[in-house]
């Protein structure tokens, strides 16, 4: 396949990393589990796989249909940019690096917006971590509105197809960093992030709740105040746990809920307001309040 290709037609791009990925995951399979070295929550659970890459399928398949939309939104916007700038490798790793910080403030705010969390969750739910995981992906995140995050480099001025080339770049890289197989990469771990940076980052864990948002650069976290080292072992999941292995039910669950408490009766105006978009555990509180 050439490469023009691929920068032509960005959607090919996940396609042409998937031999890799799934090289991956047949690695850790056979050198990690059956050979019984990695823990019961890094294993693979068929029926987990499974879900985990019919996700990928809906994922891939809702970004392509939604990409009809909002390529022309981007191309209108285009019109619009404030400098014109030709693709070369230094405007191309600009390019990355302010994707990257971008993707750091979408990450954040699929955590404490519920609106986005209801899609984001898709990815947190399992409570395991291997290179599987990284196929838990929502259909609803173009709904959620992930692609507000990326028009910002429209508007300054990068071809669209080359943004929607790196927001996938930087998807695909964030493959690696989903297993138990790598314990630490050593200077790597001050700069980029790493599997053990993004295990905190799935971690239930109190300490680890909300942190490690890196996408590639775990720079932006340290600058931020949302970086925490993987000290005490990772306990995986989410506190409302779906267990299900239903790909229809992982990625609607959490929609469920959340419209449910939205239109319960003698609800304010405010009150349904938190319910779409207030963090996730304001909104709990706010249930558990009425509730009471």
């Amino acid at each position: 396949m050439e490469w023009e290709r691929v920068f032509q037609t960005p959607e090919l791009l996940l396609m042409l990393l998937a031999p890799v990925f799934i090289f991956c995951m047949l690695a850790e399979y056979f050198m990690g589990q059956r050979r019984g070295r990695l823990p019961p929550n890094a294993q693979y659970d068929w029926p987990e796989v499974a879900c985990n890459f019919v996700l990928a399928a809906f994922h891939q398949a809702s970004d392509i249909i939604a990409g009809l939309f909002i390529s022309q939104l981007y191309l209108w916007w285009f019109n619009w940019r404030l400098f014109d700038i030709d693709m070369t490798i230094s405007t191309f790793l600009i390019l990355m690096i302010l994707q990257d910080f971008f993707y750091y403030w979408f990450h954040r705010a699929s955590h404490r917006i519920r609106w986005m969390w209801a899609a984001h969750v898709v990815h947190h739910s399992s409570e395991r971590m291997n290179f599987s995981t990284a196929f838990r992906q929502s259909l609803m995140y173009p709904l959620a509105g992930m692609w507000l995050f990326w028009l910002p480099l429209v508007i300054i001025g990068f071809e669209p197809k080359w943004v929607v080339f790196v927001v996938l770049l930087n998807l695909g890289l964030q493959f690696f960093v989903h297993t138990q197989s790598i314990r630490t990469l050593g200077p790597f771990e001050w700069v980029f992030n790493t599997p053990s940076h993004h295990r905190v980052h799935h971690g239930l864990n109190k300490q680890y709740i909300d942190k490690n948002y890196a996408g590639i650069l775990i720079i932006w976290d340290k600058l931020f105040g949302t970086f925490e080292l993987e000290v005490e072992t990772v306990r995986y999941g989410i506190s409302k746990p779906v267990n299900s292995f239903n790909p229809i039910t992982v990625t609607f669950s959490e929609w469920r809920d959340m419209l449910k408490e939205a239109t319960r009766p003698n609800l304010t105006l405010q009150q349904r307001w938190k319910c779409l978009f207030a963090a996730p555990s304001d909104d709990y509180s706010l249930k558990n309040k009425s509730q009471s």
